[in-house]
């Protein structure tokens, strides 16, 4: 029993001790991947026949993904011809970096009704 009680304890004690050093060896760092306010927020969702947002507004230098969450495949073409995806089947994605201020209008070449449009500060 006394042999079962220090082994608990020793199990514990480096448990604990690999806790503590996976915190003190991460602690202070950015988790992986873009910044929190550029993950979620410049993304376009492309699902149900539609672009959502419909317009997104954001800063020059910013790249923004679109990512085809429907059933049927889609395409972003910018209406200035500046960007052009190809044919994205569900769960594919697109991504294009505006590096000058505008209003950039674009559509889905395959479903040319679905439109939508980056303002670029």
């Amino acid at each position: 029993m006394r042999n079962l009680l220090v082994l608990s304890t020793t199990i514990v004690s480096g448990m604990f001790a690999l806790v503590l050093g996976l915190y003190a060896a991460t602690a202070g760092k950015s988790p992986a991947g873009p910044p929190a306010d550029q993950r979620d927020e410049y993304g376009v969702k492309i699902d149900n026949f539609s672009f959502t947002p419909a317009s997104l507004t954001v800063p020059a230098g910013t790249t923004v993904t679109w990512v085809n969450r429907d059933d049927v495949p889609h395409t972003v073409v910018s209406t200035e011809k500046k960007f052009k995806s190809p044919v994205l089947d569900t769960d594919e994605q697109f991504s294009y970096k505006f590096t000058e201020p505008g209003a950039y209008e674009y559509f889905c070449s395959i479903h040319p009704k679905m439109t939508a449009k980056i303002v670029v500060q």
